[in-house]
């Protein structure tokens, strides 16, 4: 397999991670840990979204964190934007970079969104026109490339019409999803052999959930077919809440075990992650599903 050199870990925690909690992480616990996070080494941490409070509950205090938070220079603070209602709180409180997201499936984008594809589009142009103007690069999120929690199997043809139309709005990258962990290493294989005839590589992202234990190994499928560029979520956190029995996202931790010992570059230290890791678990007062978390629980018990 061919192996990259180095490989960007994009931390979603802060969004995705807590988004589906039932817990609501006080506002100077958030603004604390993602100070953490921002010493690990992360280049790019997505810290909140914008949505209605209504909808996402858990991020209400989106302003109060992306304006509490202690900025450090090299890395990119984003922010999950739906409307232009959104991004004009975003840019209030000088988020780095909006990211917009839809889903390649009509259902899902139904209840993420309560809105069709098709209506969507002309939303998330304004919205990526905006940001755009504003001087903030714009990343897209396409939510159910490898299945959907409501209609099953979602065609490639789809998932390339919704991807085309977020480039041709501006977007600099792209991060393909897959919402409910149900991709397997020869889907991601097939599905990216079709994506890489029409997109740069380097333009792509993959975002894993590992609700059936496949993630790491549709990631290294990913880095062979050229992928470099992964999201994850320290500790495991994460799941969708319009996706029934979705589970986090690939811990962020257990993607730095095995990127540094294959000996693939990545800038974050492992440590620092950890502690990072072990804060929010104590937060929000569950056990995260990190294998590398478990067993760094595991040797501090045997250490004590």
């Amino acid at each position: 397999m061919n192996w990259p050199a180095s490989v960007t870990i994009k931390e979603v925690g802060p969004r995705d991670g807590l988004q589906n909690e039932k817990v609501f992480v006080a506002t100077e616990d958030k603004i604390a840990w993602i100070n953490q996070l921002s010493g690990t080494g992360m280049k790019s941490l997505e810290i909140t979204s914008f949505v209605n409070p209504k909808w996402i509950p858990a991020l209400a205090d989106a302003a109060e964190v992306a304006k509490g938070i202690k900025r450090m220079p090299g890395i990119t603070y984003s922010a999950l934007v739906p409307n232009r209602q959104g991004l004009e709180r975003a840019l209030e409180a000088n988020v780095d970079e909006a990211a917009v997201f839809m889903s390649a499936s009509e259902t899902h984008n139904q209840r993420n969104i309560n809105k069709s594809i098709n209506v969507t589009f002309p939303i998330l142009r304004e919205v990526v026109q905006a940001a755009l103007s504003a001087g903030k690069s714009v990343r897209g999120y396409v939510s159910t490339v490898f299945g959907c929690p409501y209609e099953g199997p979602v065609s490639i043809d789809e998932v390339i019409r919704v991807s085309d139309t977020l480039f041709e709005m501006g977007i600099s990258e792209l991060s393909l999803g897959d919402t409910i962990g149900i991709a397997n290493p020869k889907q991601v294989q097939d599905v990216l052999d079709m994506l890489l005839k029409r997109f740069d590589a380097k333009k792509l992202a993959l975002h894993f959930h590992d609700t059936r234990g496949t993630a790491l190994a549709n990631i290294l499928v990913s880095m062979d077919m050229g992928i470099t560029t992964f999201d994850a979520s320290v500790g495991g956190l994460g799941g969708c809440p319009y996706a029934p029995g979705a589970s986090g996202n690939v811990a962020s931790d257990d993607l730095l075990f095995m990127l540094d010992a294959m000996g693939i570059q990545t800038g974050v230290n492992q440590e620092k992650l950890l502690s990072a890791a072990r804060f929010i678990q104590e937060k929000i007062g569950r056990t995260l599903p990190s294998r590398n978390l478990q067993v760094d629980s595991s040797n501090e018990k045997a250490g004590a």
